[in-house]
């Protein structure tokens, strides 16, 4: 039975302000906020459509798979040895996409598209809707990427109990563009997340003013498996480490089992498949 890994993981939320549509300004914004972490870190977490920003115009500058931004990510998680994660607006298959991808160092590369999409700004009617959840492993870790308007959802980040026993994952992510007139929301949902699903949580959002005058105030965070904070952001554009604990992890999912009285059921969803180097 796994309860949690055996080893420590060092988390580090990059919060920083998007530049509003252009990406080769993002990719130097967001390389020279990510370098100096080479060797301090394993998982490197960046906004929701960080070369960017979100909003119908992004759609107009959409990357391929085999474009600048994803080849820079690769390039850049080989550069600091640790995996590198945020979402992109990616064009594929006569569709675009808001895909998360996890570019790990060596050149593997996974991703998840975002499975509810923001009808309140119509990406539902823009963007492909994406049928499969991921749940990856790094250094240990199981770990469960999604993306910002995924946190309202519970059932998607359910962290259901395998045939073994024990939970599916131990950390879940959420990359996000979360304006600030909802931060309260994102806050207390990031909470509830880590509390329900006896994990670790991080959520990463962004800062400042984008192109369409919306406003977010950070609040990107940590939380331990009891919903309360290791580090919490603020609104200011600034990169922190931390460093989740497996024994903390384990130590409360054998103190409070909960995960042993959880529903049985299932989603149905393909796995999702790497991209050759």
């Amino acid at each position: 039975m796994l309860l949690a890994p055996e080893s420590d993981l060092r988390v580090s939320l990059v919060q920083a302000d998007t530049v509003w549509r252009d990406a080769a300004a993002n990719r130097s914004l967001y390389g020279g906020l990510v370098r100096p972490l080479a060797g301090a870190a394993d998982l490197v977490v960046l906004p929701e459509t960080f070369t960017s920003g979100f909003g119908d115009e992004a759609i107009a500058e959409a990357e391929t798979m085999h474009g600048a931004g994803v080849a820079w990510l690769r390039a850049l998680a080989d550069e600091v040895g640790a995996v590198v994660t945020g979402s992109m607006v990616i064009a594929e298959g006569g569709r675009v996409w808001n895909r998360l991808l996890w570019a790990e160092p060596g050149g593997g590369l996974l991703w998840y598209d975002k499975r509810h999409l923001f009808r309140m700004a119509d990406e539902h009617l823009r963007y492909g809707q994406g049928e499969s959840r991921i749940i990856t492993r790094w250094r240990g870790w199981r770990v469960l990427p999604q993306v910002c308007y995924d946190l309202r959802f519970p059932v998607w980040s359910r962290n259901r109990v395998p045939e073994a026993g024990g939970c599916e994952y131990d950390l879940a992510l959420y990359v996000a563009n979360w304006p600030s007139p909802r931060r309260y929301a994102w806050r207390i949902l990031l909470r509830a997340r880590a509390i329900e699903n006896l994990a670790f949580v991080v959520g990463v959002n962004r800062v400042g003013t984008d192109g369409n005058g919306f406003h977010y105030a950070g609040d990107s965070a940590a939380l331990d498996p009891l919903g309360q904070p290791l580090v919490e952001l603020g609104e200011q554009a600034q990169v922190v480490t931390v460093t989740l604990s497996a024994e903390r992890l384990r130590a409360h999912r054998e103190r409070f089992p909960a995960w042993r009285d959880a529903d049985d059921f299932r989603l149905e969803h393909a796995a999702a498949q790497p991209l050759a180097p």
